[in-house]
């Protein structure tokens, strides 16, 4: 049968045989067009595809293992918390005395000292040397003076609060006079408001304020970037730890580094955590209750069902589940590994599977097996050497950051130490992927693993999204660009330090914001 169109032609007037052949070499250039655009598009969704194979659902999902050992790409990023705008010196007179008790784990208390610090520029307060408390969680009496440099914290400060290691007494009319601080419990994340206010009130009567328990006592989210750059001010330059602990670390990590690059992990296996979690199945009965009654003793009443806090990715990575992340992503088992924790839960039944895939695992033990770490392993010094290692460790790895202060500080450090490779399961997505290889399912277990992994982020830049935490991630707010259209985003003048230092000492107030406009030069770290 014919097209009804080639009928139709038939019925038209007959052109000559010279158009025709005209007519004919159009036609045939013009399918020549259209099987080069062909090509062109086909050549190009070949491309495409091959490109966007590592996150998209077409081709294998590739890990470039030899990139993950350098830094994230920064994109023009640099770690900045100077400030960008006008930023008096502390007064010589203060409205009166702050005194804070840090309590919790290291890392929980270092997030307090941040707090306490900006607390103290609020309300316009001399800043009491921190208290660690000592029994709620290490039972160590070490202070902030056996574990952090207190010269270093007081003068990298010098700009922003006044420091004492005590209150001083007061000498009047021949007299000595003790100020006795008034004792106040601060809401759990109280506003700014609430430090303007009530607390601002009770220091003017009382000449001093003791805030206690000081954990998670002022908002994380505060819309005011200075605030938030004081914060990594402390957190990054002030709170240093002391010289023996700093040389200690840095002796483990050239003993580790000796023999190449290395990874440390955080394996937050331990009883806390997986009481806190709810989850028990995988344990013997005598376990289960051993965890029960921690959950009972610590945490709020609340039902939990193990599958469904296992589906949803609310479980601890078992030590076994993280060493096959890695084997997936590519790591073989010539990898150095450091590890950072406690006493692991279930002990070495769940440890025999990790070190079978990674048989060069290290800990601060081994590698440096020094009467001063063997003592206090547990303790304050144990977690402060595991933080440096993990700080300058070439990938870094938390198993479960979701309540670990210890993750979250050192993810928000090795974002601003240069963003600093790190590697976060994403629980939720490898959840269902565990759950059928335990039913058998093996076949394309390592490329399911794989295609979850390659959308993570691996240290770069990136937008903070509620619930990771400021102390998780302090961009934009602590970092800036040399060249940028935002003015919020230009770095600071390489001569803030002289511009504060300045003000410290004269008393007048120079302004940065116009410093900021009339100059581009920054050093690497703008000083600070």
């Amino acid at each position: 049968m014919r097209r009804p169109g080639h009928h139709q032609h038939h019925n038209h007037h007959r052109q000559p045989a010279k158009q025709g052949v005209g007519g004919l070499k159009r036609t045939l250039a013009k399918l020549s067009i259209a099987v080069v655009v062909l090509l062109i598009c086909t050549l190009s969704l070949h491309f495409s595809a091959t490109i966007t194979g590592n996150s998209g659902s077409t081709g294998p999902s590739v890990i470039n293992v030899q990139e993950l050992w350098e830094s994230a790409n920064s994109g023009g990023w640099r770690p900045s918390s100077a400030p960008r705008s006008d930023w008096p010196p502390p007064p010589k007179e203060t409205n009166g005395y702050l005194r804070v008790r840090c309590n919790g784990g290291l890392n929980q208390q270092r997030s307090a000292i941040c707090n306490a610090v900006l607390a103290a520029r609020i309300m316009n307060a001399t800043l009491v040397l921190p208290e660690l408390d000592a029994n709620s969680f290490w039972h160590d009496d070490s202070g902030f003076r056996g574990i952090y440099d207190v010269e270093n914290f007081i003068q990298a400060l010098r700009f922003d609060v006044k420091i004492v290691e005590s209150i001083p007494e007061i000498h009047k009319n021949g007299k000595t006079k003790k100020i006795k601080a008034f004792q106040l419990r601060p809401p759990r994340d109280a506003p700014i408001s609430w430090y303007t206010t009530v607390a601002l009130e009770k220091m003017k009567e009382h000449g001093a304020i003791y805030l206690t328990p000081f954990s998670h006592r002022l908002a994380e989210e505060i819309d005011n970037p200075e605030y938030q750059r004081l914060r990594c001010r402390v957190n990054y330059h002030a709170l240093r730890f002391k010289p023996h602990i700093m040389k200690l670390s840095e002796s483990i990590v050239d003993k580790l580094r000796a023999q190449g690059h290395f990874m440390a992990i955080h394996l937050r296996f331990e009883m806390d955590m997986l009481a806190f979690a709810g989850c028990f199945d995988i344990f013997t009965a005598k376990e289960q209750e051993i965890l029960k009654k921690y959950r009972e003793e610590n945490f709020a009443k609340k039902h939990l069902v193990y599958s469904e806090r296992r589906a949803i990715g609310k479980c601890p990575l078992t030590p076994e589940e993280v060493g096959l992340i890695l084997r997936a992503m590519g790591f073989d088992n010539s990898t150095r590994m450091y590890l950072a924790a406690g006493d692991l839960f279930g002990g070495e039944r769940f440890m025999n599977p990790f070190r079978a895939l990674f048989p060069r695992l290290e800990n601060h033990s081994s590698v440096d097996a020094t009467e001063e770490l063997a003592t206090n392993n547990r303790g304050l010094l144990g977690s402060a050497v595991d933080y440096m290692v993990c700080l300058l460790a070439d990938i870094f790895m938390p198993t479960y950051d979701g309540p670990s202060n210890f993750a979250n500080n050192l993810l928000g450090h090795r974002l601003y130490y240069g963003f600093r490779t790190t590697i976060r399961p994403d629980r939720k997505g490898l959840a269902p992927i565990f759950i059928d290889r335990e039913s058998g399912q093996i076949t394309g277990f390592e490329e399911a693993v794989r295609r979850v992994m390659v959308k993570t982020n691996f240290g770069r830049p990136h937008k903070r999204v509620s619930p990771e935490s400021f102390f998780t991630n302090s961009w934009p707010e602590c970092f800036c660009k040399a060249e940028t259209q935002n003015p919020a985003d230009k770095c600071p003048p390489g001569n803030v330090l002289q511009i504060l230092n300045s003000q410290l000492n004269s008393g007048v107030t120079h302004d940065l914001e116009e410093s900021l406009k009339q100059t581009n030069t920054t050093d690497s770290l703008s000083e600070r």
